[in-house]
């Protein structure tokens, strides 16, 4: 797995890293439905092409495929919870699209687990689970994405889907909470580790956001108390979160690299 490439310097001029605005190689995760489908759709449309990661939704993410503007897309399955997995998911992309250029890390568990109701065995599970694909796997997938920006030469971009969860504190959804302050923390690190190799690393937390896993939680009393977290009185489209990926990602964001963007309708405000 280990590649022996040797890597260009990492005093590489600009000049001599030419990071294209389109036509670029994009890997999404978790890119079956929701806002992993707006991603992958929103990357089309502009005219790249992109490798559409699904864990066990095959179905779906066929449908994702099928929807997106032009050609040269694939699909790229595995589970992104075990090491090997993310490897074969990173090496099916880059095949089948010749490279990788931009990865969006945003494949996520979030299940609740209140702690005065959850039982110590599901409570250790919920961690588990959540830690292996929130974390583990965007740690994974960005050793294995950058690794091959850095021995393509031409740049790169990684943008990971965080949460406003990870500051405000998730109650009944903890280790959610936590493993996106983690995720937030580790863009960061990376932001400032591959600066020199010409890949921009940022994270996007958005607030809570309509798709088709949460369309039960927008109806009646809930909904409407979700809505009102936000002075403008609704929640977020997909649409909106994968237009503010699509600008971390472009070759003008690169000086917002270490970002974390907020983007949950001035619901949560932090210093």
């Amino acid at each position: 797995m280990t590649s022996t490439t040797p890597f260009p310097s990492a005093g590489t001029t600009p000049s001599a890293r030419v990071f294209p605005p389109t036509g670029r190689r994009v890997l999404v995760s978790g890119a079956s439905r929701g806002l992993g489908r707006a991603l992958a759709q929103a990357f089309a449309a502009q005219g790249d092409r992109v490798a559409v990661h699904f864990g066990s939704r095959r179905e779906e993410a066929e449908t994702t495929l099928g929807s997106l503007a032009g050609t040269g897309h694939v699909l790229a399955g595995g589970d992104l919870s075990d090491p090997e997995g993310a490897h074969a998911v990173a090496e099916a992309a880059a095949q089948g699209l010749g490279g990788l250029d931009v990865l969006v890390n945003n494949a996520a568990v979030n299940l609740p687990h209140p702690l005065a109701t959850t039982t110590y065995e599901d409570w250790a599970a919920a961690w588990q689970s959540h830690v292996s694909v929130n974390l583990l796997a965007t740690a994974n997938l960005s050793h294995l994405a950058a690794r091959r920006m850095i021995e393509q030469g031409g740049g790169g971009r990684i943008v990971n889907v965080g949460s406003r969860g990870a500051f405000r504190g998730e109650p009944d959804h903890p280790a959610y909470g936590a493993t996106k302050a983690a995720v937030h923390a580790l863009g960061q690190s990376l932001a400032v580790h591959l600066a020199p190799y010409g890949i921009a690393v940022a994270s996007v937390a958005p607030g809570f956001f309509e798709t088709e896993r949460v369309a039960d939680r927008l109806s009646g009393a809930e909904g409407e108390a979700i809505r009102t977290q936000s002075p403008f009185g609704r929640v977020a489209s997909a649409e909106e979160i994968a237009a503010a990926v699509l600008w971390l990602a472009s070759p003008a964001a690169e000086w917002a690299s270490g970002t974390v963007l907020d983007l949950n309708g001035a619901s949560y405000l932090r210093t």
